[in-house]
């Protein structure tokens, strides 16, 4: 009778209120965005590492779809992970049905939890998971609009927006954001009658692919007049030939013939911004939304308290060609 009841409170010790199984090996927490060879979430999976450093039992693993923001692939790493097993998972949304279809009803079974950064479950999904951290997207998408009106010369004044996958949450609310700014509205495409008219092609697509980001960047700059260009991501600044690439356009961006607008200060962006080869960039936090994620999803882990809040908003910051060198950056 002794050695069974220590057996079952020796097994009791190894679960905690939330029912998830508290390994004496410590955490594993997995850390995926859209895209893994993207600073952007590579910055994130680093605030993981820096909380991990303060608490020798949480172990970060990092990984995503490799070159573009693929639904199916993110669903598959996601899958693949968990055989090798984790405790906890943090997640940048790439399509929410999808993901919760492919992925979070599985880890809800499991008793995994989830944290979403950066772009969150759509609300009806938002019971598969805890809590979300980041950037409120569509205020963001209302900056990056308001950004535009300084360089409107026409009336009305064609702007084009660029954006990833079209099913992206946070994407789709930064679109909204900028017709919002824009126009009062967010549910249509800007028509001239707020005085601001999308371009006819757009908005353009590109799944986060880098090459066909600038390819369509390009295109749309040979329009004339060129319509302001608003990417609500970093995309065509993230190619590494997008400095080279781009120099062409130098003397029309210093005369505000040409304007381009850019989510994210990603240092490459921030180079390109320097040398006069963009018009503003708004920058966000994915270091400390992995950071802060990690951190209440470890206390999750720990003691079962689910976080406070649905929603963690963290602020943001403008960077232009003058204050290159000496913006916040999205750390």
């Amino acid at each position: 009778m002794t050695v069974r009841l220590c057996v079952y409170f020796t097994t009791l010790l190894c679960l905690f209120s939330g029912g998830v199984l508290a390994e004496q090996s410590g955490y594993t927490i997995a850390v995926v965005g859209k895209t893994k060879n993207d600073s952007f979430y590579e910055q994130s999976h680093q605030g993981c590492l820096a909380y991990a450093k303060g608490h020798k039992e949480v172990r970060c693993v990092y990984d995503g779809s490799l070159d573009y923001q693929d639904v199916r692939t993110q669903v598959l790493v996601i899958n693949e992970l968990l055989e090798e097993g984790f405790d906890g998972l943090l997640v940048s949304t790439t399509d929410s049905n999808y993901l919760v279809e492919g992925s979070l009803k599985a880890l809800a079974e499991k008793n995994i939890p989830v944290i979403t950064f950066d772009s969150d479950l759509l609300p009806e999904h938002q019971a598969y998971r805890l809590a979300y951290v980041g950037t409120n997207n569509l205020d963001f998408g209302k900056a990056l609009g308001n950004a535009a009106k300084p360089y409107k010369t026409l009336h009305p004044q064609p702007i084009c927006i660029q954006s990833g996958h079209r099913t992206t949450p946070n994407l789709n609310a930064r679109i909204a954001g900028v017709r919002l700014a824009l126009s009062g509205q967010s549910e249509t495409r800007l028509d001239g009658r707020s005085g601001w008219i999308e371009h006819a092609r757009c908005p353009v697509y590109n799944m986060g692919k880098r090459y066909d980001a600038v390819d369509q960047l390009i295109t749309i700059l040979g329009n004339e007049p060129p319509p302001i260009f608003i990417a609500v991501a970093g995309f065509a600044q993230f190619h590494p030939r997008y400095i080279e690439t781009m120099s062409v356009f130098r003397p029309l961006i210093k005369r505000q013939k040409v304007v381009i607008i850019s989510a994210d200060t990603e240092s490459i962006q921030l180079r390109a911004l320097n040398r006069g080869l963009s018009t503003v960039n708004i920058g966000q936090r994915p270091y400390e939304m992995g950071r802060q994620a990690t951190a209440l999803m470890h206390r999750y882990l720990t003691t079962g308290k689910k976080p406070e809040q649905s929603h963690y908003y963290l602020d943001y910051h403008y960077c232009t060609e003058e204050n290159a060198q000496t913006c916040t950056t999205s750390r």
